[in-house]
């Protein structure tokens, strides 16, 4: 009886599926794209985003600890990291949803009525200003150095950690870079997925917002989590 249920679930559910699934194959099928668009820049833009926001979002704060404690270099990542994240979590959202609807900026090979329109497989199914992409690249860019240098200035007394400087700067400029990078290369034969204007904006907006939150997180918030050695605290 159970095994007889578990195929009727089954059937029902792959029933589901390929009734959703099949008009819009079908639908793409037959609109083709408005704009062609290179898949390995747009993939190569999305993981360079990715590695950007993870690494700050990872990364252990990393301060000289005061006299009062044990001495020396201490890494902490503290639960209230989870805040900044969150904050840019949304910042990120609301650029994609609601200011690309009301700057209604158009993708580069797009035009407002294609983009409003929202064909599936078109390239053109949503507005490209501000980059989204570029936004939360360098926001995580802006968040890490805001961080890093408040840890370094304020809570270690001014002392150097390049693993901090690394973590926090190095890692996520480069992956912002390429992430921005990505978004803007053209070729003969495909667009860009956004253009230099929609990308310079999301760079600007994303450097700004970022610092401004890490900056304010990292002075609310000591890095110290008191005695003890371990590396996840609250």
């Amino acid at each position: 009886m159970r095994a007889r249920r578990s195929l009727v679930l089954a059937g029902a559910l792959i029933g589901t599926v390929l009734g959703v699934c099949a008009p819009r194959e079908a639908h793409a099928q037959a609109i083709p794209p408005s704009a062609e668009r290179d898949e390995n820049w747009g993939t190569a833009s999305t993981i360079s985003m990715l590695i950007g926001v993870g690494t700050v979002s990872l990364m252990p704060r990393i301060y000289y600890n005061d006299p009062e404690a044990t001495v020396g270099w201490k890494a902490r990542w503290h639960i209230s990291q989870l805040a900044p994240i969150m904050t840019l979590t949304a910042a990120t959202l609301f650029v994609d949803i609601p200011l690309h609807n009301l700057f209604e900026g158009t993708r580069p090979g797009c035009t407002v009525e294609e983009t409003e329109s929202g064909f599936n497989g078109s390239n053109c199914e949503s507005y490209g200003m501000l980059s989204t992409h570029s936004f939360a690249a360098w926001g995580a860019f802006g968040a890490g150095t805001g961080i890093f240098i408040i840890d370094t200035l304020v809570h270690s007394d001014a002392e150097f950690h390049p693993g901090s400087f690394i973590g926090n700067v190095v890692v996520p400029l480069g992956a912002a870079v390429m992430a921005s990078v990505g978004r803007g290369i053209s070729g003969s034969d495909f667009d860009a997925y956004e253009d230099p204007a929609q990308i310079g904006v999301g760079v600007a907006a994303g450097v700004i917002t970022g610092f401004l939150t890490g900056l304010a997180y990292s002075l609310l918030q000591d890095p110290n989590c008191g005695y003890g050695n371990h590396l996840v605290c609250w």
